[in-house]
């Protein structure tokens, strides 16, 4: 049963997407953008890594979807900015409550900063002989208009809410055809739905784990497109079903594009106790050069 869990606790751009230009980019959003081991590269030209395309190149349920023919229309400026996207591997278990990780460097990069902001995070559990975790991670510096059917599906009690309205929106950009007919029958579809979700509310945060192995179809897809990842050019971005006209037009949680990624650069998360106890381990996730206390 999918249910909440609550708790307590090169060219690199550090300019996150339109959300928020107008509003000074805080230090440590900086810091995740640019001091990840998966890195942020150029919109066009990148590899082995992940950039921020603007909202337009998402088609979302237009302000007249009910009434004209199921019309769509450009996504649009983003809800919350990308701050991080982190590509994991663990040998041992599957990585759950991503956020909750005291090694995690975008938590540790926030509550160090002790910033106001908060954290939208998509961990993606990609199944397979080795257990691998994409990591997308949003922030905002103003607060979630309570209106809106964001602020609904972080703040409700009821995941059957959740499980109908996160939608995941998607565009193979560059790849072999083959996987361009195969991913587009996905390009939007109700998360909740297809696989198992899990949700994770905390101070300033919220977390979905997208469980993958949860459906053979979403495996079989996933461990296809791998296959084929370094050609690949993935746009994927997120959204809160609107399902009445009052709840339209759409908008953009927060999207991403993968850019031509790399297996092998996965950043090994070592889950051994005895290394977890040492004054000094690196972050989850961080740059080689990023080796900060925790």
């Amino acid at each position: 049963m999918n249910q909440t869990k609550t708790t307590t606790d090169d060219n690199k751009n550090s300019k996150p997407a339109e959300t928020e230009s107008t509003i000074t980019v805080p230090e440590w959003i900086t810091e995740t953008i640019n001091g990840g081991s998966f890195c942020h590269v150029d919109l066009e030209t990148g590899t082995n890594g992940w950039a921020s395309p603007p909202g337009n190149v998402f088609s979302l349920r237009s302000h007249n979807y009910f009434t004209a023919t199921k019309q769509k229309s450009p996504g649009g400026d983003y809800l919350l900015s990308l701050a991080a996207v982190d590509w994991l591997k663990s040998t041992t278990k599957k990585l759950d409550h991503i956020l909750s990780r005291p090694d995690n460097r975008v938590i540790h990069a926030f509550k160090t900063s002790q910033s106001r902001s908060f954290i939208f995070a998509v961990n993606f559990q990609v199944p397979g002989k080795e257990h691998y975790n994409l990591v997308f991670y949003f922030a905002t510096q103003k607060p979630i208009p309570s209106d809106s059917l964001l602020h609904k599906f972080i703040n409700t009690d009821e995941d059957s809410f959740r499980n109908e309205r996160f939608k995941i929106v998607s565009n193979v950009v560059k790849g072999p055809w083959v996987v361009k007919a195969a991913a587009g029958k996905f390009g939007a579809f109700v998360a909740g739905k297809a696989m198992k979700c899990t949700y994770y509310r905390g101070d300033n945060y919220f977390e979905v784990d997208v469980d993958i192995s949860s459906s053979a179809i979403m495996t079989a897809l996933i461990r296809f497109m791998l296959g084929y990842v370094t050609y690949l050019m993935v746009d994927i971005g997120f959204v809160v079903e609107a399902q009445t006209a009052e709840e339209l037009p759409e908008r953009l949680i927060g999207g991403a594009r993968i850019c031509h990624m790399e297996l092998s650069s996965s950043f090994l998360v070592d889950d051994d106790e005895k290394k977890s106890l040492q004054p000094r381990r690196r972050m989850m996730g961080a740059a080689e050069d990023n080796d900060d206390e925790i």
